[in-house]
């Protein structure tokens, strides 16, 4: 049993949310440090890119790291994920070097993609990133390939694809998950909805209100979770992952949460109202409610929050130097590692 910060005692561990059930202190602990990890990232990058240091946009998804790390909670190495242009998050959460990431944003050989890629491009297949997408939807249908080459090889992998609420309206979404349901492959469709596809609302785009709703049309179960709270969005993963490997098939997550920075930084936000950020940023931020129950169910204490932070901050001044530190590719190499070398 674990004691609430008032000192009453929590019963037994049954009452306790998922996450107090399934996850050890350690391991919880762990979580806030990704959410931190993702979040300072993202700062990083965004502090880089206004000082000049990375060129091109990038799309940050500040306010979702509990969607990110709570998906990817219960996955393996082993298994595979494909992302989306607001993807820093996800490539975090399965495990990545910050170090290399950062680099990748400079334009630098030590970066994943050798300088390549940039934000939106972040592949890391060692930790089962299959790689981030700048199409719309267009990771997907990948996801479902990746799937049907694990059920075929019979690997026991299982394969999350990440999308936003924009993709859930083009073809790929519709055709894909219809797919997976007819040939019962172990994916995970999750769609995060931060509630605009660029400065477009889903009242405005979609004709169900939850996304979710359409899994009913292609024979999978449809799961509405709270984006920002890490427990649900753990809990709708494992009872999806597990589901998967039993051979069962393909599960729908609808993670409702919200991005605090525009689309893109070209992005002057006018379609959204100061009171509605402030309201998520003030009342709902996925980290500060975390941190809360940690202190609650006594995971954690002030002390314990505040050394997290400086080890994060510590983590990410090291990255940025080790980018800024690293080489610039050689012109003379500008034809390479473009293209997949096949044997």
């Amino acid at each position: 049993m674990m004691a609430r910060a008032s000192g009453s005692v929590v019963g037994e561990r049954a009452n306790l949310p998922f996450a107090y059930r399934q996850y050890s202190p350690d391991q919880l602990r762990e979580v806030l440090r990704k959410m931190y990890l993702i979040r300072r990232f993202e700062e990083g990058a965004e502090d880089s890119y206004m000082r000049g240091l990375v060129h091109g946009t990038m799309h940050l998804s500040i306010g979702q790291e509990a969607s990110a790390v709570g998906i990817c909670m219960p996955l393996t190495d082993a298994d595979q994920i494909t992302s989306t242009h607001r993807g820093h998050g996800h490539c975090i959460a399965k495990g990545a070097d910050v170090k290399r990431m950062f680099a990748e944003f400079f334009g630098k050989t030590t970066g994943y993609c050798k300088g390549r890629g940039g934000s939106m491009h972040i592949a890391d297949v060692t930790k089962g990133n299959l790689g981030a997408n700048g199409i719309v939807a267009g990771g997907i249908p990948i996801a479902v390939g990746a799937a049907l080459s694990a059920k075929k090889m019979k690997t026991g992998k299982v394969v999350v694809s990440f999308f936003g609420d924009g993709a859930n309206n083009e073809g790929a979404f519709h055709e894909s998950l219809n797919m997976a349901s007819i040939w019962k492959l172990p994916v995970i469709f999750v769609c995060e909805n931060n509630g605009y596809g660029m400065s477009t609302s889903t009242a405005r785009s979609t004709a169900v209100r939850d996304i979710a709703d359409r899994a009913a049309a292609y024979a999978m179960p449809g799961v509405i979770v709270d984006g920002n709270n890490f427990s649900q969005v753990a809990e709708a993963s494992h009872i999806a992952v597990e589901r998967a490997r039993r051979g069962e098939g393909p599960t729908l997550i609808e993670s409702k949460t919200y991005r605090y920075r525009g689309h893109s930084k070209s992005d002057r936000n006018r379609y959204r109202t100061r009171e509605e950020i402030e309201d998520w940023m003030t009342n709902r931020d996925p980290i500060s409610l975390f941190e809360k129950e940690l202190l609650e169910f006594g995971v954690i204490d002030q002390a314990g929050i505040e050394a997290v932070r400086a080890t994060v901050e510590k983590e990410i001044a090291d990255a940025l130097e080790f980018a800024r530190q690293s080489p610039m590719p050689d012109p003379a190499d500008h034809e390479l590692f473009v293209y997949t070398e096949v044997a």
